[in-house]
């Protein structure tokens, strides 16, 4: 099912011994388009730490209670490598957590979907990953930018209010992603037009992403802007429908959409 992310923000993880958590941000490869961690804060379980949770250790989600149940323990999750805040999430940090708990890097959910197109390498070094500003990283000097770092994870909080760009200008920000609970793929950027299209949103498919500036905070797409402003109108306050999909895919020539 498709959900937008942002409503997942702020959901309760639950051990099969008690709480761990609250989710407060996810972590995306910008190249498969796929959610990769879930940023955990353990609150007053154990005061300010911040763990890493791979999307396949979630046995269950309730929307209502606004929970997921993981197949953890609080035991597991206390011996886990914790996330340091100054610091970007290195990729010896990820292969220490596939360790520790024997998460298969591989995992593309339950039905191995694949991926809706991929996008083009970055115009330039990756920033920091939205766990504190980039700024304040950028003034320290340290290279913690680049030593070690993922290139291709990125924050979901740090790319919200990313600006987007068609091909003929600009058309407005990303205000948030949709995924696949499923498999945890992002299918649509949420795009509000407000300063272009007044009270308009659109969805954007990953497909149609170009580059993304990650210092300059914006997003190329190989579409012009009269195709997107006479894409099929989406209301947020609507259910996504497979329907709707169709007519989107069919309008921007995109494959698809995801069954």
């Amino acid at each position: 099912m498709l959900q937008v992310i942002s409503t997942l923000n702020g959901f309760t993880i639950k051990a099969g011994d008690g709480g761990i958590g609250t989710v407060v941000d996810f972590l995306f490869d910008d190249t498969s388009w796929k959610v990769r961690w879930l940023v955990i804060d353990c609150g007053t379980w154990s005061t300010g730490r911040k763990v890493l949770i791979h999307p396949s250790a979630i046995s269950r989600q309730d929307l209502e209670q606004q929970e997921f149940v993981v197949a953890l323990t609080k035991a597991q999750v206390e011996g886990s490598p914790e996330l340091v805040e100054d610091q970007p999430v290195s990729r010896q940090m990820e292969n220490q957590l596939y360790t520790h708990y024997g998460w298969d890097p591989l995992w593309c959910g339950p039905n191995l979907a694949a991926i809706p197109g991929a996008m083009a390498s970055p115009l330039m070094a990756p920033p920091y990953l939205g766990l504190g500003s980039t700024d304040e990283v950028e003034a320290r000097g340290d290279g913690v930018t680049s030593q070690g770092a993922d290139p291709h994870l990125r924050s979901v909080v740090e790319v919200t209010g990313y600006r987007v760009h068609a091909l003929d200008g600009e058309i407005g920000h990303i205000e948030n992603l949709m995924i696949d609970d499923a498999d945890w793929s992002v299918h649509y950027l949420i795009v509000d037009t407000r300063n272009w299209w007044f009270g308009k949103h659109v969805l954007i498919s990953p497909i149609a992403v170009k580059s993304i500036d990650w210092f300059d905070r914006h997003v190329e797409l190989d579409v012009p802007g009269d195709q997107v402003r006479a894409s099929p109108p989406w209301d947020p306050l609507d259910t996504f429908s497979q329907v709707y999909a169709k007519q989107l895919h069919k309008h921007y020539g995109w494959s698809g959409p995801p069954a």
